[in-house]
């Protein structure tokens, strides 16, 4: 008796391929507009918080979460000391730090959006850590050049810090801001010593490959304004 044979002919498996290709490429693609829609976000960060700190500074003529008439110019709960700076780590947990009531004058002001009042008012990236700003001369990280603790060699008044931030995020972040390099240039990449306790202890990056950070490690990323 004659059996008639079933199977895929070249043609359907053709299709087949093609169409899971299609899939996978656009599996791929959506992935690659998720992780670009994040390195906007962080780097949208970065440019905002010099806009509230001049903003608050054209309206009273006062630095935010330093400002000594906090009270009476925005309502705060607590002014600042006047010494024109911002004082305390960049990701402080107590509430009477100035880099703490920065944020509560800054959306007193209507400059940002967010709470002014609890015992953490540090908004979160979009990433999931926190970002924070203090001043330079009051910064703590350990120098590349130097390798004690001292102030960064990066210019500005004021260093922006963004936690939890992956290595193929930085790099792209730092490219995009900056010059490219993790440890060169306004923009920085460190490593957290302590993670998951705040305020924080950060370094240079020891892992590296061909002088740059690895893609799946996490860094808080900081820039001078």
């Amino acid at each position: 008796m004659k059996r008639n044979q079933s199977g895929f002919t070249l043609i359907e498996i053709a299709i087949v391929l093609v169409i899971i290709g299609l899939l996978l490429g656009g599996v791929l693609k959506g992935q690659e507009l998720i992780n670009s829609a994040k390195v906007k976000n962080l780097a949208t960060d970065f440019r905002n918080i010099p806009v509230y700190v001049y903003g608050y500074q054209d309206k009273f003529r006062a630095l935010p979460g330093d400002d000594i008439q906090a009270i009476s110019h925005v309502s705060a709960t607590t002014n600042g000391n006047g010494n024109g700076l911002i004082d305390g780590p960049w990701d402080s947990l107590t509430a009477a730090n100035e880099t703490q009531l920065f944020w509560a004058d800054v959306r007193l002001a209507g400059l940002a959006a967010g709470p002014t009042t609890g015992p953490d008012l540090l908004p979160t990236n979009a990433v999931g850590g926190v970002i924070g700003i203090t001043s330079s001369n009051t910064a703590n990280f350990n120098d590349p050049s130097a390798g004690t603790p001292t102030n960064p060699k990066i210019s500005g008044s004021y260093i922006i810090c963004s936690s939890g931030i992956l290595g193929k995020y930085a790099k792209q972040l730092d490219l995009q801001m900056d010059d490219g390099s993790p440890i060169g240039g306004s923009m920085r990449e460190f490593t957290d010593t302590t993670p998951g306790t705040r305020p924080s202890t950060l370094i240079v990056p020891t892992a590296m490959t061909n002088g740059m950070i690895n893609d799946n490690d996490t860094f808080t990323v900081c820039m001078g304004v």
